[in-house]
């Protein structure tokens, strides 16, 4: 489903009935003591929408919770995000790539030219 910033998430799940706008839910929270701070304009800070675009691995989990970087202590509350691998039980250092180890890069050899 479409956040309000325009992204396709899915976790993002808004109740439309008849057009009026109902419960926001955000399905990556569920259970986490952060639900009740999040609110959808906390989507225009997460990098989920743009990392299942990029990285389709399904062995990798994303945990995300709300909160400031350490180092800002006067910034604004965004959605932090780490992620781990299922299949490598490592924790992943580019979630936009993967762990490395799930798929691994493809390497082009190149032959002989067959006329020569």
């Amino acid at each position: 489903m479409q956040t309000p910033d325009g992204r396709e998430c899915p976790y993002y799940y808004v109740d439309y009935h008849r057009r009026a706008m109902g419960r926001e839910v955000c399905h990556l929270l569920d259970g986490r003591p952060d639900a009740q701070r999040w609110t959808s304009a906390l989507c225009a800070t997460c990098a989920v929408p743009d990392i299942k675009r990029a990285n389709g691995c399904p062995s990798m989990r994303l945990y995300v919770h709300i909160g400031k970087p350490w180092w800002r202590f006067w910034g604004k509350e965004s959605i932090q995000l780490y992620a781990d691998c299922e299949r490598s039980h490592k924790v992943v250092k580019n979630p936009y790539v993967g762990c490395g180890e799930c798929h691994p890069p493809v390497q082009f050899v190149v032959g002989k030219d067959p006329e020569t």
